[in-house]
């Protein structure tokens, strides 16, 4: 087993999870597994890993099998160069499909996912949706950006000016560090802000950070744009799977006009807004997330 990558001495009383490690082609790829029953699978975004559902791991372990990857070049995962690995949406879906493949899980999973995990996700559940029986969606997206919404400015420098973006993400760990103070009020604890930002310490461990903003796609030219136009054209062949829909209205790249095109192609989700919510929805607003996921899991059990 690979040894930790980074100091988690800080944060580990709220990460006291076991460690599981998949060998992909070489590199190793972390995720929790954790507490026996029905799958649900949550599936992180950018710049965070699996310590971002670490809460909702302790609630939910107890009744369900409760899995959580980290991308790779996130969390506990290798960070390969990108000599070695592509960091494309098609390899994070290639990545998820070997691990859920290895845990070989015997009935519909649930699916949590937030930020670049939304796109990740579904773009799984449309390669098996036999595989999928309930979705919780929080701050992400299946689909282009709504109407002719743009990028917000700060990721359009990032993904197209390389030679800004490289010093700025890789050298002074821009993105990830600036994540943390995006909450509403900005009062994450020490201990989870470092929780959050561990991982990428270094130039060589902040590659995904960087990948994962030039890697979205908005026209036919761009790499994973096929895959993108893909899920977007097939959301619908999810629509009737139970969904429950947990939204930070103060997210200042998924705001409303996501959400309102969530409603329109889920017009029978379960829909819960929070005014003082951001991205980082767990961490503004993990006591009222817990229990609305808690019910609807119990609603809809199998």
């Amino acid at each position: 087993m690979p040894p930790n990558k980074f100091d988690m001495s800080a944060f580990r009383t709220l990460y006291p999870f076991q460690s599981h490690f998949l060998d992909i082609d070489g590199l190793s790829y972390h995720y929790l597994d954790e507490g026996q029953g029905s799958a649900v699978v949550m599936l992180h975004g950018n710049p965070t890993w699996s310590f971002y559902f670490r809460e909702m791991v302790r609630a939910l372990s107890p009744d369900f099998r409760v899995i959580v990857p980290d991308h790779m070049g996130c969390g506990l995962s290798d960070a390969p160069s990108p000599r070695r690995y592509d960091y494309r949406l098609r390899n994070r879906v290639d990545d998820l499909e070997r691990l859920l493949d290895h845990l070989s899980l015997d009935s519909p999973l649930t699916l949590m996912v937030h930020d670049w995990g939304g796109m990740i996700g579904l773009c799984y559940a449309i390669r098996h949706p036999e595989r999928i029986g309930k979705l919780i969606i929080t701050n992400t997206a299946g689909f282009f950006p709504p109407g002719k919404k743009r990028l917000p400015l700060r990721l359009r420098l990032i993904r197209d000016l390389p030679l800004l973006a490289v010093p700025a993400v890789l050298g002074l760990n821009i993105f990830s560090r600036a994540a943390v103070f995006m909450a509403p009020g900005s009062r994450l604890d020490r201990a989870v802000r470092l929780g959050l930002t561990a991982p990428y310490h270094s130039p060589a461990r902040r590659m995904a950070t960087l990948k994962f903003v030039q890697d979205i796609p908005l026209s036919p030219e761009d790499p994973s744009y096929s895959m993108v136009r893909r899920v977007a054209d097939h959301l619908h062949d999810l629509s009737h799977l139970p969904t429950l829909i947990l939204w930070g209205l103060a997210d200042f790249v998924f705001d409303t006009d996501y959400l309102d095109e969530w409603r329109r192609r889920f017009p029978r989700a379960e829909v819960h807004a929070f005014s003082d919510g951001g991205h980082y929805l767990l961490e503004d607003k993990s006591p009222a997330v817990i229990p609305l996921v808690k019910d609807f899991l119990k609603k809809h059990s199998d």
